[in-house]
């Protein structure tokens, strides 16, 4: 079985189009959709992709679906800053009580047992958590027993939006990158696993997907095109402010 990881795809629909296409190519077998479909400015489209595909997908939850949860039961959607909670209170009023129904009924995590790798451990952001931050550069000795006795020999996550591939004590730990916010070189960057580990990059037609997104209903438009598109943040910058915010 071959199985592409696509996770953190935020609404981007041309992003996860063109990685799409590049999985049809791969001969995949299956797709797991890492959580944080949403919020971002083509919710619905995204969803209807993903949804609609004729390979069979199976979906975990995110952070940010709990947090959409939470906004249309009118609870706290979590300590996200205002800038975040302003595109989960637009992207929580596109959505139809279907949408609600599926975040509602996604798990956690998800275990699939893959040839080569063996049993794979699929999860957002680690596996006790859907929002705790590391990257390749926190130190093993904090993440060992964040990683211990689970059973998995391969543990895949998302969440801080890089890629990478490191052992934490006799776990391999992936990360899938985000399709449709990256941080680093623009593009969509996913896995392709089985019978080893492809970290993927897809390039696509970021000038016409920053229009496409420009011409969305969405309150951040312009700037997710210019920031998340067009010019994403560096990976430097980035590893300077999450190592301020790493999980203890």
């Amino acid at each position: 079985m071959r199985v592409a990881a696509i996770y953190d795809i935020h609404g981007n629909l041309p992003a996860l189009e063109a990685v799409i296409q590049d999985i049809r190519q791969a001969g995949v077998d299956q797709v797991v959709v890492g959580g944080d479909v949403v919020p971002g400015p083509m919710p619905r489209g995204t969803l209807d992709c993903l949804l609609h595909l004729d390979i069979p997908v199976r979906f975990i939850q995110g952070n940010c679906e709990i947090a959409v949860l939470a906004q249309i039961a009118g609870a706290d959607p979590g300590t996200l800053p205002e800038q975040a909670r302003e595109a989960v209170r637009w992207s929580a009023r596109q959505l139809l009580p279907e949408h609600e129904r599926l975040f509602a009924g996604w798990p956690r995590t998800l275990r699939l047992e893959i040839r080569g790798l063996g049993e794979v451990l699929f999860c957002h952001a680690t596996p006790r958590s859907d929002s705790e931050i590391f990257t390749r550069l926190t130190s093993e000795e904090r993440l060992v027993p964040v990683f211990a006795g689970l059973g998995a020999a391969v543990v895949v996550c998302g969440h801080t939006h890089m890629q990478f591939d490191r052992t934490i004590g006799t776990v391999r730990v992936v990360n899938a990158g985000s399709v449709g916010m990256p941080f680093g070189e623009p593009g969509a960057y996913w896995l392709l696993l089985g019978p080893g580990v492809q970290l993927r990059h897809t390039a696509y037609d970021l000038a016409r997907a920053a229009e496409r997104i420009r011409d969305t209903d969405y309150p951040q438009a312009g700037e997710f095109a210019a920031r998340n598109v067009l010019h994403p943040p560096s990976e430097k910058e980035t590893l300077e402010l999450f190592a301020r915010a790493e999980l203890p």
